[in-house]
């Protein structure tokens, strides 16, 4: 296998952009996965660099990679975790072909440049400098690739922290996805570092109603009541709840903003004005909103076998996300109150997927995360936030684990970083690579 250039000085130390257009040139689109070739590829990098990386998994094609670079003794291990699957490109034109890794533009090009193919370099590089020049770090260092975190983690993380809890032994604090990427607002530069993360709560609504004729229309039919359903799930807002970390993200956002942003962000974390504030924010308020919301967003609809029959039963899939400290109980009583007591009576609701996460954010090592980018952009301002979707901390976090989203990025203006996940056109600049590498090798070796 071909080992890519190594930049000047002792030991194998690859190029981070030619290692990233390597790492995407692997399609490791999940469905089906296939990391195998992508993670083997890595596990001979760290190999032939002296390092003893392990490959485990419940299947050959979708293995997971795990090494742990002893340390001092000095501080806590310290997980890094990244997964190496990435989501489908079908259905979206994209300006260079998404696994051709291609540099244009000064950014790297391709499905996983963001998620989390780029976040894995940087972890890669840092370990492979650390090993290069041969000191001790303070801590042990632990890395783990898994496979198949864009579909649950059966096949990855799940299946390490079922059978491998041991590989993890000692360790309290993890960086992985989503989190240490630069925003702007106004002439402010912050970093959104994850300290925590909405769990999947997914519901299944039941909306009967009287079947007949389809030549016959009925306003306490299961179509018409679906109508309802909807637009009261569209229009009746969940209640506001105010979490520790989303308090803390406004509190540190408005302390280093001027009047009138200071205040609008103050008022944000007051539960009775949280609303108001989000709605007059526009398209801002729109992303924090979920932060401050348990959320359920209607995704599927079946129903009906013939077109002249009218069904007496339709089900409404609803994608639910619960705040840290909520679970199903309370996203079930919140959608009944949206609906009301007259629509509610006739549609019934189960819980088909919970995965429940921490009810409370460990804030303990943030301090470190946040010198770290203060020493790389001493302009920088970190905050910590609540993830809206879920990542691999779950996994982890059922061993004791806390894990901070911690990607270092710092973006240009204007790059729309939330619009390249998952989206067409996925990348990331040179500089941003550069940068996120620096910010984890200068974390590894105790954050100074």
């Amino acid at each position: 296998m071909t080992i890519l250039p190594t930049t000047s000085g002792p030991g194998l130390v690859p190029d981070r952009v030619e290692l990233l257009q390597r790492l995407i040139r692997f399609d490791t689109t999940n469905p089906p996965g296939n990391e195998g070739d992508c993670l083997r590829y890595i596990h001979d990098l760290l190999v032939g660099s002296g390092l003893p990386a392990q490959m485990l998994g419940r299947t050959a094609d979708r293995p997971n990679l795990v090494v742990r670079l002893e340390g001092r003794g000095d501080a806590l291990p310290l997980l890094m975790y990244g997964h190496v699957d990435v989501v489908t490109t079908e259905d979206q034109k994209w300006m260079h072909p998404p696994f051709d890794g291609k540099l244009a533009d000064g950014c790297v090009w391709g499905r996983g440049a963001l998620d989390m193919k780029g976040g894995i370099v940087m972890m890669l590089w840092a370990l492979l400098r650390a090993m290069s020049e041969g000191e001790k770090l303070p801590g042990d260092v632990v890395l783990a690739l898994v496979s198949d975190e864009e579909a649950g983690g059966k096949h990855g993380a799940k299946f390490l922290v079922d059978n491998h809890a041991d590989l993890f032994e000692g360790v309290r604090n993890a960086i992985g996805e989503f989190g240490g990427f630069s925003f702007d607002i106004g002439r402010r530069r912050f970093y959104a570092i994850m300290a925590a993360e909405k769990q999947a709560c997914w519901l299944r609504l039941r909306v009967r109603g009287n079947s007949g004729h389809g030549s016959l229309t009925s306003e306490v039919g299961a179509m018409a009541r679906l109508s309802r359903v909807l637009e009261r799930l569209e229009k009746r807002r969940p209640p506001v709840h105010v979490t520790r970390v989303a308090r803390r993200m406004a509190e540190t956002i408005a302390m280093n903003m001027p009047l009138p942003a200071s205040l609008v962000f103050r008022l944000m974390y007051r539960r009775a004005l949280t609303g108001t504030v989000l709605k007059l924010m526009g398209e801002r308020g729109s992303t924090f909103a979920p932060l401050f919301r348990n959320t359920v967003t209607p995704t599927m609809v079946r129903g009906g076998r013939q077109i002249n029959v009218t069904p007496g039963e339709i089900v409404l899939d609803v994608d639910g996300r619960a705040l840290p400290g909520y679970g199903p109980d309370d996203l079930v009583s919140e959608v009944r109150d949206a609906l009301g007591p007259s629509l509610a009576e006739g549609v019934g609701i189960e819980v088909v997927r919970w995965e429940p996460g921490p009810s409370e954010a460990d804030l303990a090592y943030f301090p470190v995360l946040e010198r770290v980018i203060r020493k790389m952009d001493p302009e920088g301002i970190p905050v910590p936030i609540v993830l809206p979707g879920a990542t691999d901390a779950r996994h982890f976090a059922r061993l004791g684990i806390q894990t901070y989203g911690f990607l270092p990025m710092k973006l240009p203006r204007g790059l729309n970083f939330s619009g390249l996940v998952h989206g067409p056109d996925e990348r990331i600049p040179v500089e941003t690579l550069h940068f996120g590498a620096e910010a984890i090798y200068r974390l590894i070796q105790g954050g100074q």
